[in-house]
């Protein structure tokens, strides 16, 4: 059987260039970065050396990476971190009704203990818009989090506009660029973002391993206390080979971001192109405009995107129906909602995101597929008289 992995947003493969990085830390280069001794100094320079190729990626000081085991602890950490330390400054807290749950459930927490949270409404086409942030921002505003690009329709904000915005009335602004990393091209100082999360995973690197940008002159508490790690601010054995790994796909992303973006944006339309013209009653969610280069959330109305996904899975094709983080869960999709979809078709959306290794191939294969799929599910819809199919 054929096999198409078409959910490069839940996870991508490590390249095998990251792999290779990699394999030394575990077993020669065993040494704990903290130690004096040469073993200790070799894992020391090789932290350093991947410290400064994910600041690289993003136009950073390497003294403003902060790693963590992921995207999620860098987005808890900015959240608690800021309503900690400036309390004596305000309670509000400013995010959208897009953002991933690492940062929707932080917020709901703080809420739960005294803190105000305004959750922004967006567009149809999943934006927010700068006047609708700058109306929402009060004396008490102490932080303002928007994520980059959203982790199921795709939508890339106007960061540096929104970032204005904060930095107007002089407040800290955060992003949530574990979709963006190595898929739009970001400049943190350009843009203007305080802090910024970003993971391995998402860019061909190892899971377990991401990272906090937090602009020199930020102080925040600590999230994790105990030893000096991560330049005093995160305690915890460094997770080396992790690091290592991510800081080569860093690397390799920058290198390859032009190659990538078009290999993936010229994929994404073939397979928005073929389904739509051949398969009726479908659309896209989201802008077409501002897109992450490989994602299709499509809708296909009357029939249920589990089953979809379901009988793709049985032909060999893997993709979502949302966020991976929440796939477990029966509730509608909180982005589709939020951009307005009726539940209903909420229930019959796919999320497609292709990658580095995807082919045209791939695509042909996966769109036969949904043909048989599709029909074969729509002929048992209770619409399908009303409809003739």
């Amino acid at each position: 059987m054929r096999k198409v992995y078409l959910d490069y947003s839940a996870t991508t493969p490590v390249k095998d260039e990251v792999l290779q990085e990699m394999i030394p830390y575990f077993t020669q280069h065993f040494g704990n970065p903290s130690s004096l001794y040469t073993l200790g100094l070799e894992a020391k320079a090789a932290l350093d050396k991947a410290r400064a190729q994910v600041a690289d990626l993003i136009n950073a000081n390497p003294k403003e990476i902060y790693f963590t085991g992921c995207g999620s602890e860098a987005d808890n950490w900015t959240v608690f971190g800021v309503a900690n330390a400036l309390k004596d400054k305000g309670n509000h807290i400013i995010t959208t009704k897009i953002e991933h749950h690492a940062m929707l459930h932080s917020c709901e927490f703080l809420e739960k203990n005294g803190y105000e949270v305004t959750y922004l409404d967006v567009e149809p086409d999943g934006t927010v818009k700068p006047e609708t942030l700058e109306a929402a921002i009060t004396d008490k505003t102490i932080l303002i989090s928007i994520m980059f690009v959203n982790n199921e329709v795709g939508t890339i904000e106007p960061i540096k506009e929104l970032a204005a915005v904060a930095k107007k009335h002089g407040i800290l602004f955060h992003t949530d660029a574990v979709q963006a990393l190595a898929n739009v091209p970001i400049d943190v100082k350009d843009l203007g973002i305080d802090l910024m999360s970003m993971s391995a995973h998402k860019i061909y690197g190892p899971k377990g391993v991401g990272a906090l940008y937090m602009r020199r002159g930020i102080r925040i508490p600590n999230y994790i206390h105990g030893g000096a790690q991560e330049m005093g601010k995160r305690a915890g054995t460094e997770n080396l080979p992790g690091i290592v790994g991510f800081g080569k796909a860093a690397e390799m992303a920058k290198a390859n971001i032009d190659e990538h973006i078009k290999h993936c944006s010229e994929l994404r339309n073939y397979l928005v192109e073929r389904v739509l013209n051949e398969i009726p009653d479908t659309f896209v969610n989201g802008t077409m405009e501002h897109r992450h280069p490989g994602n299709a959330n499509i809708t296909f109305e009357y029939i249920e995107g589990e089953s979809i996904l379901l009988l793709l899975d049985y032909k060999g094709i893997s993709v979502s129906t949302g966020s991976a983080c929440s796939s477990k869960s029966l509730k509608p999709s909180h982005v589709l909602d939020a951009l307005g979809v009726p539940v209903e078709m909420i229930h019959g959306t796919v999320r497609f995101t292709v990658g580095d290794f995807t082919t045209k191939e791939d695509i042909d294969y996966v769109v036969e597929s949904l043909k048989e799929v599709v029909e074969k599910l729509r002929l048992l819809s209770p619409v399908n008289e009303e409809k003739g199919w």
